[in-house]
């Protein structure tokens, strides 16, 4: 999945896994690979070499603890998750300073989590919410201010994994049967007039169209019950596409038994009129950038996000009335929505809807393992790798890029 992207420098966990992971990304790459023992999975002391029954009967509270409130954990005298959020604080440092542009870092489901959420300024209570599976690639860009300082972040890419990110089965270590799937349109064309990109006012264009296909091709391993769309022509079209592959499962070989899937349509949706409030050309030319969101008036974000919120909420009630069993439900929509509503799953503020990125076509994956009620568990952000030869790299070309 790496092979053609460019890297600068690696940096590796010491511990054997990783390492050997790293070694077989970077394959032939002359450039340097440091090893930081920062980078090395979390530290939990007695729990350490235990298998879960075995901890389960030996600390019996404090494996309660460790599984309902990981961030207050406290074993041995220390509090794991703690200490690995300043670990990877502390990585940080020594990441951003390197002289390269373009860093592939290796390391291991907790310690990633951290680097991630701190990355973006999420604390503690993440853990466990912000997947990172085996192979899984996570993406951040760290943007200079024209002014100087701290750079602006943003997660381009969470968790996206050479396998089917969704495969039935656990959520951080937790059975589910409950998701929902944020679907971005594909790419429409556009009336010339639009001054935002993938507004979805006209119908899919040809990579529109294939982006669709090939979205319907990676949802069929799964028995969808209920796809809702905004009312714009390209986010009806994708909803379709899903639906007619959905409804063929059993010629196309996946299932015995023809599916019926409810098609449902909203306004909360469809977020087309108030970006088009916009008094800039915000977001400039295709494709969308990282951040983009942030060139909005505050107007336009307060109103985005208010709907996003309705949105989100229908969502959920929709969910619910499911079985507590299974329940898959597709939402097909603008990004700047999905992208307001992964605030909203997250318990966030509109102030960090640009901190978030999503590519038409892309997918994101939230799971329910408490329930509707219960707290969102991410398993993928904006996950393009079905889109096998259209997919959007994992890192950027910086060579003639000096802008990067």
């Amino acid at each position: 999945m790496l092979i053609d992207d460019s890297f600068d420098v690696c940096f590796s966990s010491p511990l054997i896994r990783s390492k050997r992971t790293a070694e077989i990304i970077w394959n032939v790459r002359n450039e340097e690979m440091i090893t930081d023992a920062d980078l090395r999975e979390i530290d939990l002391y007695s729990f350490q070499g235990l298998l879960k029954h075995e901890g389960k009967a030996k600390y019996g509270s404090a494996y309660r603890q460790w599984q309902v409130d990981a961030p207050n954990f406290n074993i041995d005298g220390h509090y794991p998750v703690r200490e690995l959020w300043e670990r990877a604080r502390s990585c940080w440092t020594r990441i951003l300073t390197h002289d390269s542009r373009s860093i592939l870092v290796v390391a291991h489901n907790a310690v990633n989590q951290a680097l991630v959420a701190t990355a973006i300024g999420l604390g503690t209570e993440y853990f466990r919410v912000l997947l990172q599976s085996n192979c899984g690639v996570s993406v951040l860009d760290f943007t200079p201010k024209p002014e100087g300082g701290s750079p602006n972040i943003f997660l381009n890419r969470l968790n996206q994994t050479p396998n089917s990110p969704i495969a039935a089965g656990n959520s951080g270590g937790r059975k589910t049967g409950m998701r929902i799937i944020l679907v971005c349109h594909g790419i429409s064309q556009n009336d010339p007039e639009d001054n935002f990109p993938h507004s979805g006012d006209g119908p899919l264009n040809m990579l529109g169209v294939i982006q669709a296909q090939k979205t319907a091709e990676l949802l069929l391993d799964l028995k969808l019950k209920t796809i809702v769309s905004s009312t714009k022509i390209a986010s009806a079209e994708t909803a379709n596409t899903i639906c007619r592959v959905q409804e063929a499962a059993d010629c196309l070989g996946a299932d015995c038994v023809p599916r019926y899937v409810e098609m449902k349509q909203i306004q909360d949706l469809d977020v087309g009129q108030i970006l088009k409030k916009s008094k800039q050309d915000a977001v400039g030319s295709q494709p969308l950038q990282p951040g983009w969101l942030n060139g909005y008036e505050s107007e336009i974000a307060t109103s985005l996000w208010g709907q996003s919120a309705k949105a989100w909420r229908y969502l959920l009630d929709e969910l619910s009335k499911g079985s507590e069993q299974e329940n898959v439900m597709v939402a097909v929509g603008h990004p700047a929505l999905h992208i307001a509503m992964l605030g909203h799953c997250l318990n966030l503020t509109e102030e960090w809807m640009g901190t978030f990125h999503l590519d038409a076509g892309s997918i994101s994956v939230v799971d329910f393992p408490d329930g509707p009620t219960g707290r969102g568990i991410v398993r993928c952000i904006n996950y393009t790798a079905h889109l096998g030869r259209w997919s959007i790299p994992i890192t950027r070309s910086t060579s003639d890029d000096e802008e990067f």
